[in-house]
């Protein structure tokens, strides 16, 4: 197949001494395909990856002893109350789906889903938000922070005037035992990652309810109104007497209503 191998001292017309034989070609295809297979496991060992630790939170139910204790109990997340912050929750179709905590110009949206028992998702959904913002014009980039790997992503979005622009967003994400905790950080948190801490102090502090029920993987894990909340939906003020008769922990203002969630894949 490679013709005659030359002798050690055979020396064809106008070729160099550094040509590859035939033998040498093989041996580094060989070589060169044991690292691909190398690669190739490693991707897939990759996503198939169990649960690592959180020793800073997110929590499961079963290892906080009273999650009421300074959260506001949204049933399948207890999310940490905070001086000052409004939370709004988020629907898709008749079910809760996700909170959103504000505060001042930043925002966290929180969103559990079921996960496999013995395997974390999160790699394989950073793949997959990265894929579904580049093929949008966006910008991704992968990077380990505060709470693990992330991704910062420029999003391109359309202005109210009608122009294009971008917006600056960041996902985070932790696996915990058959749940995984998405949270979108933008506003200033995003275009400025140093002064998020106390949005990733709520992310890292948020308990998760999973539930016995059977799910799918990847099924949200819906959530409740609290028994005292009162639906605002946007842009209608509230009268001042009931933000003054908040009773949730933490200081927390208002509960409202928010758009619905459009998940990017």
């Amino acid at each position: 197949m490679f013709g005659r191998r030359r002798k050690r001292d055979e020396k064809p017309k106008g070729v160099e001494d550094d040509i590859e034989t035939g033998e040498d070609a093989v041996e580094d295809a060989d070589a060169e395909g044991s690292a691909d297979a190398e690669e190739t496991s490693a991707e897939v060992t990759r996503s198939k990856l169990p649960p690592a630790p959180r020793p800073d939170g997110p929590w499961d139910h079963s290892e906080v002893g009273d999650p009421t204790k300074g959260r506001v109990d949204l049933g399948g997340l207890f999310v940490p109350g905070v001086e000052g912050m409004e939370l709004r929750v988020e629907v898709a179709g008749d079910a809760i789906v996700a909170a959103t905590v504000v505060l001042k110009d930043s925002a966290i949206q929180l969103q559990a889903f079921a996960a496999p028992k013995r395997e974390g998702i999160w790699d394989e959904i950073r793949e997959e938000i990265s894929s579904g913002i580049t093929k949008q014009g966006g910008v991704i980039d992968e990077t380990e922070g505060t709470l693990g790997w992330e991704l910062r992503a420029q999003v391109p979005v359309q202005l109210p005037d009608g122009k294009n622009g971008v917006q600056v967003v960041r996902f985070v994400g932790v696996d915990g035992p058959r749940w995984f905790l998405r949270g979108v950080i933008s506003g200033q948190g995003a275009v400025q990652p140093e002064g998020a801490g106390l949005l990733e102090q709520i992310f890292q502090d948020t308990v998760v309810v999973r539930g016995d029920a059977p799910m799918a993987p990847r099924d949200p894990i819906v959530l409740k109104l609290p028994e005292d909340a009162q639906m605002v939906p946007d842009g209608v003020k509230q009268d001042e007497t009931t933000e003054q008769g908040s009773r949730f922990a933490g200081g927390i203002e208002k509960l409202q209503r928010g758009p619905e969630v459009t998940e990017v894949r």
